[in-house]
């Protein structure tokens, strides 16, 4: 028996996702587990005369392929080349991707060699840039039993969970989010401020974006990116995050002028510093946002999820999206996250002297649509 969430959800990403038009050829890239997934989409796709196509995937056989790289062989950096210019010229072809990832072991690439990912990262930015900025793209995560355990439920229960973050009301998310965006378009100077965090910089002039089921599935969050080099201060991230394999904890970023002069955590601080050092761009930041989903509460260990939680923010250091583009360009784009609500330490956000959040909630009687309570009324 078919499960009807399921074919919502394939209405909802190849419609309101992804936007695409009859004859239409869209990439999915899937890990094997979300099968009953892409059988739905097929279904839907024969519906909207869509054309699919399907590139499995597995987290062992992307580990294996980073082990054959061998950053001191040229072949490699051929190979990488090719690769790069392989996908690239697809894109040209192709009008929507959707990724579908299933995590099963999120500590896959613990032991892969930095560079070896940071050499794969290199050879794939043009193709990712026309991927992310010039053609439209969702990212979905299937759940797992997996990411059950690791966000303390039954399988069952994480599979309602997941579904009804992912099917919320976006239309109404949306209208919502619209007065932030207009906050943020019209602000200069933020000051944010919560337990080890001090931090003052500018988004005078640059776009704000709402976010609602358009790229990330489950999404809500409204981000713009701050001027380059106005970042002074320093940030204590309290949500776990994953990247490249490892898990860091209770990362704590020291700036001036824009730019990382400190960087430590709990755990490996040495390759955290590796990460931030890896090209010009991983020092700065590309991203500040505000994450609004009412049904999103707590981490998961997943940043698509996380992210999006109620009442954090994150602040992103790495490349800046076309859409608020402060101008610095990296292979990292990583959301660190800090969740302001009191149980987790409380904090507050200023526009030029005004308080627009305090501990997690909206201030403002225009942007109080955005508190949970109202979102979800």
């Amino acid at each position: 028996m078919r499960d009807i969430r399921l074919e919502q959800l394939a209405a909802m990403l190849l419609g309101h996702s992804l936007r695409l038009e009859r004859g239409d050829i869209v990439q999915i890239r899937a890990s094997i587990e979300a099968m009953p997934l892409v059988k739905a989409l097929y279904r839907r796709a024969a519906e909207l005369g869509l054309y699919l196509l399907v590139q499995w995937q597995d987290e062992e056989i992307s580990r294996m392929n980073y082990e054959l790289l061998d950053p001191d062989r040229e072949e490699t950096l051929s190979f990488l080349r090719l690769t790069g210019e392989w996908e690239l010229q697809k894109c040209q072809n192709i009008q929507g991707y959707l990724t579908i990832r299933a995590q099963s072991n999120d500590q896959e690439l613990r032991e892969v060699e930095t560079r070896r990912i940071e050499m794969s990262a290199r050879a794939a930015e043009q193709a990712s840039d026309c991927i992310i900025n010039h053609r439209q793209w969702a990212l979905f995560y299937w759940p797992t039993p997996a990411q059950a355990q690791k966000a303390g439920s039954s399988y069952e229960r994480w599979l309602d969970h997941v579904l009804a973050v992912s099917l919320i009301d976006y239309e109404k998310l949306y209208q919502a989010e619209q007065l932030l965006a207009a906050r943020m378009e019209a602000a200069d100077k933020v000051r944010i401020s919560a337990p080890g965090t001090e931090l003052d910089f500018s988004i005078a002039g640059l776009p704000a974006v709402s976010c609602y089921g358009r790229r990330n599935v489950p999404d809500g969050e409204v981000y713009t990116a701050p001027v380059l080099n106005s970042v002074n201060g320093h940030v204590a991230y309290n949500v776990p995050s994953n990247h490249w394999g490892q898990t860091y904890e209770n990362i704590v970023l020291e700036f001036e002028h824009g730019k990382i002069v400190s960087a430590d955590c709990k755990g490996d601080t040495a390759k955290l510093r590796e990460i931030f050092a890896s090209d010009e761009g991983a020092s700065y930041i590309g991203e500040f946002s505000f994450g609004v989903n009412p049904l999103l509460r707590e981490p998961v260990g997943n940043t698509l999820f996380d992210e999006k939680i109620t009442g954090s923010i994150h602040f992103t250091p790495g490349r800046a999206y076309a859409k608020a583009d402060n101008g610095n360009r990296s292979s990292l784009h990583w959301d660190l996250i800090q969740i302001q609500r009191p149980e987790y330490g409380g904090g507050e956000i200023w526009f030029d002297g005004q308080l627009i959040r305090r501990d997690g909630l909206f201030v403002p009687q225009d942007l109080q649509a955005l508190n949970p309570e109202n979102l979800l009324a």
